[in-house]
């Protein structure tokens, strides 16, 4: 693995506003070393500078990654998701719905690929899944790590070959099997 990827966390929490007062019962139950890509985009720009700011004291005390998706730059964030700028030192992490955009992540500089979606989620009901042969087939002979995501439970990462780590939303509400 390239030496820049090393000591990226395995494990994910994805925010949004669906998680409610839960997202904070999400955020304890991440083992320390974890990441979180902060999201909650519908959040109007103050409220979500809070929200972000009291989310950023629990990752410091949790010893967690955070990653701050959207154009809206927030403080103390280790890095962003997406094609969003970045400051010397941050970490990006990149969405690839397909290998074009991973292969458009890995040229914008991508740490961290998140390959999504695997399987059926709550985030997008009914919508179309890689599945884990269209997943492998998008990471073949690329050299970044990947964070499988999509329905994604600890029990399902383990059947997984090929992906580095594992994001979910719903599977950090109670802790993972």
């Amino acid at each position: 693995m390239p030496r820049r990827h090393r000591n990226l966390p395995t494990q994910w929490l994805m925010t949004d506003e669906r998680l409610g007062d839960d997202l904070w019962r999400a955020l304890n139950a991440l083992p320390r070393g974890s990441g979180v890509i902060f999201r909650h985009y519908a959040t109007p720009p103050a409220e979500r500078r809070t929200l972000f700011a009291r989310v950023a004291k629990v990752a410091r005390r949790n010893r967690l990654m955070l990653i701050v998706a959207g154009r809206q730059r927030l403080a103390r964030a280790d890095g962003v998701h997406g094609a969003a700028r970045r400051r010397a030192g941050e970490i990006r992490t990149w969405p690839a719905h397909s290998r074009r955009e991973a292969i458009a992540g890995i040229r914008a500089g991508a740490d961290l690929l998140f390959v999504s979606p695997l399987f059926a989620t709550r985030s997008h009901p009914g919508g179309k899944t890689l599945g884990r042969t269209a997943a492998a087939a998008l990471l073949r002979g690329l050299d970044i790590p990947a964070i499988a995501l999509g329905g994604m439970t600890a029990r399902r990462f383990r059947t997984l070959k090929g992906f580095y780590g594992w994001a979910a939303i719903d599977a950090w509400r109670t802790p993972p099997a």
